[in-house]
């Protein structure tokens, strides 16, 4: 009886259910005894609250390990059984369907296996400058990304981490579908991705898969589809959420941050649809009339420098002659009490705003009814 080696693959991440799969008793059972054992020792230290000793972390690391020889044992062995079928089919002079069809079996799975590293699969099937493109391109900003955010000591240009998601993503997506057509018979041009894209461009076409993979990062995919307001307005939104809210120390308003991108996201693959059916998308801004609100936009921008003025600089500098000279720990209650009291303020106003928005509505249309 046949087995799929990628399903056996995939199996292996949960430690021996691959082993089993392909009929190996023993390994099947001492991989997850081993495994889940150390886990539930774990489990029995910290629920016992032995935790001081280092047992706890002797004992994840050990099954780190277990997990590790693991994986690596299923790949030498669905690499071993890959050349031990095709030798076997040989020997016994299978048809040539038969071979060909095991051949480009292995084929998949050890493309599909080697492409979880953008470009390696691509270079797999012989696709040099598009692998090159996609490993220097991810390997790149992975590198700018930490080493930006290491030199300047600023954990939050982690932020542009999902972007390496949606590159991962975009190269195995685009090496299994260049792998179903090379198996399909059909001619693979070896060529870089820009080129796709530039060839994209002079059609007047987007592509759609490249637009979802795009959406991850907010404001990216309306980019692609030429919404160049649109996307400024929420890649901006969803940065300065981030960062304000990091700064202010807001956590209660941390669920923006998933409500824009969920927004984003979703809107995106709505005007890919109507970029797909009607040939063209309209470029609406989130906030319209932007440029009107300089006032409104400086003014925020000065309260926030102002804060940071006082929090990072005249609150630390100031804070223990405060305490001398009005007996007052007035830093204490500022970190205790300045997130409770901006909440408050911004909940009661919001509220205000709603309550006087509605009853100038109801005034202004009432005459309509007479």
């Amino acid at each position: 009886m046949n087995k799929s080696p990628i399903l056996a693959f995939f199996l292996a991440f949960i430690p021996g259910f691959g082993h089993m799969y392909l009929g190996r008793a023993v390994r099947g059972v001492l991989y997850p005894l081993s495994f889940f054992g150390l886990l539930g020792l774990c489990f029995l230290l910290v629920l016992f609250h032995v935790t001081g000793n280092g047992l706890v972390i002797i004992f994840l690391a050990g099954a780190a390990f277990i997990w590790i020889v693991n994986m690596i044992d299923i790949m030498i062995t669905l690499s071993l059984r890959s050349k031990q079928s095709g030798s076997e089919q040989n020997s016994a002079s299978l048809t040539a369907a038969v071979q060909s069809r095991s051949e480009e079996q292995n084929e998949r799975f050890f493309t599909i296996l080697v492409s979880f590293i953008p470009g390696v699969g691509h270079f797999q099937m012989g696709l040099k400058q598009r692998g090159l493109t996609f490993l220097t391109v991810y390997l790149g900003a992975g590198t700018m990304i930490f080493f930006v955010a290491v030199l300047t000591n600023q954990s939050g240009f982690l932020v542009f981490l999902p972007a390496l998601l949606v590159i991962w993503i975009y190269a195995l997506f685009d090496a299994i579908h260049l792998l179903n057509k090379k198996q399909a018979g059909e001619h693979v041009e070896d060529r870089p991705l820009m080129d796709d894209l530039r060839e994209l461009r002079l059609k007047g076409e987007k592509n759609r898969v490249l637009t979802t993979v795009l959406a991850v990062f907010p404001g990216a995919g309306h980019l692609y589809l030429g919404l160049q307001k649109r996307g400024l307005q929420l890649m901006l939104g969803f940065l300065t959420a981030i960062y304000v809210l990091d700064v202010l120390r807001l956590s209660v308003f941390l669920f923006l941050i998933p409500v824009i991108w969920f927004f984003s996201f979703f809107d995106a693959l709505q005007e890919s649809s109507k970029f797909q059916e009607e040939g063209v998308a309209e470029d609406r801004p989130i906030i319209k009339n932007l440029p009107e609100q300089k006032r409104l936009i400086g003014s925020v921008l000065i309260l926030l420098g102002l804060y940071y003025v006082i929090d990072s600089v005249l609150f630390p500098l100031f804070a223990d002659e405060m305490r001398r000279v009005f007996n007052v720990d007035l830093w204490n209650y500022y970190q205790r009490y300045f997130q409770i009291t901006i909440v408050s303020i911004v909940l009661i106003g919001s509220g205000i705003y709603l309550i006087t928005t509605k009853k100038s509505k109801n005034k202004t249309h009432s005459p309509s009814n007479y």
